[in-house]
């Protein structure tokens, strides 16, 4: 089973929802705050963490760089860019566990991250 936590700021709940629906049983989610699920993620018990904030990068991701490092982690949105599909999986090649986004957009940019993580 693949371990996602969200962290980020806001709309958690809804966040973890869309994953559930995207994922089904495929995926167990866990809810934390931005430092709980950072330090999570580098205690190694979560494959991958998804957080949104207002900027896809500030709130989203803060803790998760800091702890994680910038080069596990990757903003897929910001205010008036969304990145593409393509972006998304270069990212994932790269090896990145750390997705952040603005939540206006976790409508867009989910449906690619969870294809992405059911398919590694």
């Amino acid at each position: 089973m693949i371990r996602i936590v969200v962290g980020g700021q806001i709309d958690k709940q809804e966040i973890a929802k869309d994953i559930l629906n995207l994922a089904k049983d495929k995926v167990s989610v866990d809810i934390k705050s931005d430092l709980d699920a950072a330090m999570a993620m580098k205690n190694n018990q979560y494959d991958y963490y998804i957080g949104a904030c207002n900027t896809g990068g500030g709130g989203a991701l803060a803790m998760a760089i800091a702890l994680l490092g910038n080069d596990l982690c990757s903003t897929v949105s910001m205010p008036g860019n969304i990145k593409d599909e393509s972006f998304i999986k270069s990212e994932f090649e790269k090896g990145k566990k750390a997705f952040g986004f603005t939540a206006q957009h976790r409508e867009k940019v989910l449906p690619t991250i969870i294809n992405e993580i059911l398919n590694k």
